[in-house]
């Protein structure tokens, strides 16, 4: 696992940016693809993908300088290099959602039913995205004797070299590819706008807080290191996904 895929000269191309934009496209594309059938203006998709997007990385790394502030103190210009690695999810999605909701107001567009057109685009998304991780070494696992453990040797790479870790950026990009084809599965039948949006949250906060349990690199911490921050945000968020499909589900029925 290289963190650098090639160069070409004096340019590096870095993992870790290479598997975050092809998430992008893929996530672009299957966005664009789906609202068309809905007869979304393209317009709208293209405008609310890219504000998405740039306020998902604006609040997932924040997040991540908040949670390892002691990384940044000697060598603040560091937290620019957002190519090297380095973003927390639950911080893109609070800014992204907010965004869009806003976004989606001022164009009076259907909150729910759009939230559920991009769902499945954002597990996608996620599935390259710590794709990247384990080629940069970010959010690296603890040291194991499994037998399936990966050992980094590469200087460049953020986790820690020539021991045995638990590959659980593999752990969760397995699980967000199967949580796309379950949401790509799970739309067709949906029974309420909505439905899918918070099933994703819902499915990702379970995900999320059992990977946890196994995650080597500086994490935060609550309630006395009971919970990293990421499990403390996963539990509320998991707790608020239940309320809503209720809400919407009964909603629904009128």
């Amino acid at each position: 696992m290289s963190p650098i895929l090639f160069r070409l000269g004096s340019l590096s191309i870095y993992a870790y940016g290479f598997f975050l934009a092809l998430g992008f496209v893929a996530g672009l594309i299957l966005a664009v693809l789906k609202t068309q059938k809905e007869g979304v203006a393209f317009e709208h998709v293209a405008n609310l993908f890219f504000y998405t997007v740039l306020s998902a990385i604006l609040g997932s790394r924040l997040l991540f300088i908040l949670v390892n502030v002691d990384l940044y103190r000697q060598n603040p210009l560091q937290m620019f290099k957002i190519w090297e690695g380095g973003l927390v999810f639950y911080g893109g999605l609070i800014l992204a959602v907010g965004v869009s909701i806003g976004y989606m107001r001022w164009h009076r567009l259907p909150l729910w039913k759009m939230a559920d057109l991009f769902s499945p685009s954002i597990a996608i998304g996620l599935f390259f995205g710590r794709l990247g991780c384990f080629f940069a070494g970010c959010c690296y696992g603890k040291e194991t004797s499994l037998p399936w453990g990966v050992v980094f040797t590469d200087p460049n790479s953020l986790a820690p070299l020539h021991v045995f870790l638990h590959p659980v950026q593999l752990y969760e990009a397995g699980s967000n590819l199967a949580l796309f084809f379950f949401l790509k599965w799970r739309e067709k039948k949906k029974a309420f706008d909505g439905e899918i949006f918070w099933l994703l949250i819902l499915l990702y906060a379970m995900i999320r807080f059992f990977v946890e349990m196994v995650r080597g690199d500086p994490r935060g911490s609550l309630f006395y290191g009971l919970l990293s921050t990421s499990q403390g945000i996963g539990i509320f968020l998991g707790i608020l996904s239940f309320f809503m499909l209720f809400y919407l589900r009964k909603k629904q029925r009128g």
